[in-house]
């Protein structure tokens, strides 16, 4: 019986290594990297910077952004975009382009000082907020599609597993980067978050790569319902 169960238990677990659950723990790796960078993580580094609080607060609004993801949802659901769309799909072109969007936005923060051009460190984070928001998008559509509804469970597993891992990487990561190439000298050194933060816009080549490499899913298409009754039944 133990046997049996441990044999059981592998042929299930086979499922997390095929590819679309391992594209779904790079792509979740991907969504989950931006969320610090533009709240917790910014935070410290702002607080090292020498920026007030009262302003240093006043930016963990920008995390609203994802709360609202709602507005332009139906945009990235129906619109194409020209030339890339034709090229990839419309599910991989969105999610493309939202990558696209946080690579420029943490390039953007990781090559000014907050103490001396805030305003474009708070453009750049909105930047990377919208990217990501619009990326959380594409991803859910993208996971829905790919997959029959026996897998989606281990689709949604996977991602999980994929984000939790980023946040660490984005949070205690970027710490650990901006340490390694401190000068030592004990004083803020902004050339260690710049470091972090380019390493941070090169760790969303991750999605990157995963998305070029991945197929277009085909587009669910969704039983029509005549009336009320129907849709209660």
């Amino acid at each position: 019986d133990v046997l049996s169960g441990i044999q059981s238990w592998l042929k299930d677990f086979r499922v997390y290594l095929e590819w679309p659950c391992l594209r779904m723990l790079f792509l979740g790796f991907s969504a989950g990297l931006p969320l610090l960078l533009i709240l917790g993580t910014l935070s410290f580094w702002l607080r090292e910077a020498g920026i007030d609080r009262s302003t240093i607060g006043y930016l963990t609004w920008v995390g609203l952004i994802y709360a609202f993801k709602w507005v332009w949802a139906p945009l990235v659901d129906r619109l194409p975009i020209p030339i890339l769309t034709r090229v990839l799909g419309r599910r991989r072109s969105w999610l493309l382009f939202a990558q696209a969007l946080i690579v420029i936005g943490l390039l953007g923060m990781a090559s000014v000082d907050p103490k001396v051009a805030l305003n474009q460190i708070v453009w750049c984070a909105l930047l990377v907020a919208f990217g990501s928001a619009t990326q959380d998008i594409a991803l859910d559509a993208f996971r829905i599609e790919s997959a029959d509804s026996d897998r989606q469970a281990a689709l949604s597993a996977t991602y999980q597993t994929g984000y939790r891992l980023a946040l660490i990487w984005s949070g205690a990561g970027v710490l650990w980067l901006a340490a390694r190439v401190e000068t030592g000298s004990g004083s803020y050194d902004v050339d260690a978050w710049h470091f972090a933060y380019l390493c941070m816009a090169v760790s969303i080549g991750i999605g990157v790569i995963t998305t070029l490499l991945s197929q277009e899913p085909v587009k669910v298409q969704l039983a029509k319902v005549r009336n009320a009754k129907e849709w209660l039944h």
